[in-house]
């Protein structure tokens, strides 16, 4: 068994490029540094955006004119196109990963949830990296998440995970606007902290995905008051994930 369980989530901004093209590098270091962590015992669950703007890639400009349905088509087409990436990935580094992907109804107690912690305990018993998205197909309205970060944190308290890392493409949550030399990240914050003012003075939102800086801080402010420390960190800096395991100042913490 491992002795860790950490959760990522990677954002659409981190993998692609100022072309909204899925940027392969990225996804290689990202999978390198999960690989570096399963030699250490440290076993991973990978939320992975990407499959819309993979979608778009194949498919081009869709021809329907309803978002959501257009939507729903884009991930329909880029799910498999994601994994085949991840898949290749891992499979140069010797691992295996397997596809999750879960509806928010299905974290209500019940069955569902239940079948959902036996298939997630038995992929990290085997040294499996399960690679969870939502199921943009069938999800909509009432069934949807608010964005992927909300589904990382739910997937953290399920697995009762040790630590929680959410990636964005800046380095964390800034006292001002990212833009300006005099702003500087904010290393730590509490679970209960009001945050709003810095979140209006210029915390950028990321431009492809449904989550910004503010659905980030709410939701590692909620994984934190559960004993989960959470952090903030730009998913573009070079082993990025490693220095936040080995505890180095990187991003923002979120934690009691």
């Amino acid at each position: 068994m491992y002795k860790e369980l950490v959760v990522i989530k990677v954002g659409t901004n981190v993998m692609t490029n100022k072309d909204n093209r899925i940027v392969r590098p990225v996804l290689n270091s990202l999978v390198q540094q999960i690989a570096e962590l399963y030699e250490r015992d440290i076993m991973t669950i990978l939320v992975s955006s990407g499959s819309v703007i993979a979608g778009k890639e194949v498919l081009g400009k869709a021809k329907i004119k309803d978002k959501t349905q257009r939507r729903q088509v884009y991930s329909a087409i880029g799910q498999p196109r994601m994994m085949r990436h991840y898949y290749n990935i891992f499979n140069d580094y010797g691992m295996k990963c397997a596809q999750v992907l879960p509806t928010k109804r299905d974290f209500n107690p019940g069955v569902h949830r239940d079948n959902m912690i036996n298939c997630l305990e038995g992929l990290l018993s085997e040294g499996v990296i399960p690679i969870a998205n939502e199921d943009d197909a069938v999800s909509v309205s009432m069934s949807m998440f608010s964005d992927n970060d909300e589904l990382a944190t739910l997937l953290a308290q399920l697995m009762k995970a040790d630590k929680l890392i959410l990636m964005t493409d800046i380095d964390g949550l800034y006292d001002g606007n990212p833009e300006k030399k005099e702003s500087k990240v904010i290393d730590k914050v509490e679970p209960k902290e009001d945050l709003d003012k810095y979140i209006e003075e210029g915390n950028k939102e990321e431009g492809e995905g449904r989550g910004g800086m503010g659905s980030k801080l709410s939701y590692a402010q909620k994984a934190a008051a559960d004993n989960i420390p959470s952090y903030i960190v730009n998913g573009k800096r070079e082993n990025v994930i490693l220095d936040v395991v080995e505890g180095k100042n990187v991003g923002t913490k979120v934690s009691k």
